[in-house]
């Protein structure tokens, strides 16, 4: 009998839908597949086969202003959010969900985010092209950060400094912009979008191994 009962109010228990789960047989997909898979599609793109690490969200949304200081008008712009790791992060930070705005090219990794952060701006489009894809009232917010995960490295050197160079301008001077790699090597060299660079220790917790470069102008 008391099976039954169990049995019963399992099957009664509303199922929560994952709008990127496809119909028929009901399989869950994690987060790492849905990397894989985008990156298998579109490798240039999506630049990297996993999601980052919690331990790289914490210290990328560690160089973001305090959130204390924010003002209604404040927004904290991330570029390449993916599956939301690094988003995550910055909630826990303290930035209010509203305050983020989210630029996703993938329409799969959109309808995510859409889900997981319904208080923030989640806009399907090209992070490389900011002025194109972001609607005009977000020129007009005063933007506390931008937070990219953007796997710069797989488009050309003009492309890489237009998207720090444009966000730099955007913001006041000394706010940051900051970008994570795996590489030895910097994406952007400062001076060539008049910027100062800081460079934080390997955060060897992800994987592969990275770094936070945070650009201010």
């Amino acid at each position: 009998m008391e099976l039954r009962q169990r049995q019963a109010r399992t099957a009664t228990r509303p199922r929560i839908e994952d709008p990127c789960e496809k119909k028929g047989p009901r399989i869950k997909v994690s987060d790492e597949a849905r990397f894989f898979r985008g990156w298998l599609q579109r490798p240039l793109i999506t630049g990297a086969v996993s999601p980052s690490s919690r331990a790289l969200g914490r210290a990328m949304a560690a160089y973001v202003p305090d959130p204390a200081t924010f003002t209604p008008e404040s927004k904290v712009l991330e570029l390449g959010p993916g599956t939301g790791v690094v988003t995550q992060m910055l909630i826990a930070r303290g930035v209010p969900e509203r305050s983020l705005v989210l630029v996703e090219y993938s329409r799969e990794f959109a309808r995510l985010l859409r889900v997981r952060f319904p208080h923030a701006t989640i806009i399907q489009g090209d992070a490389y092209d900011i002025a194109r894809s972001m609607p005009s009232w977000v020129g007009a917010a005063k933007l506390e950060a931008v937070v990219s995960s953007l796997p710069l490295f797989t488009r050309p050197d003009e492309m890489r400094e237009a998207v720090v160079a444009h966000s730099l301008e955007r913001m006041q001077p000394g706010a940051p912009f900051i970008q994570f790699s795996y590489a030895l090597t910097q994406p952007v060299k400062p001076e060539r979008v008049g910027a100062r660079l800081e460079v934080s220790p390997w955060i060897k917790r992800n994987l592969p191994p990275a770094r936070v470069l945070v650009y201010r102008s």
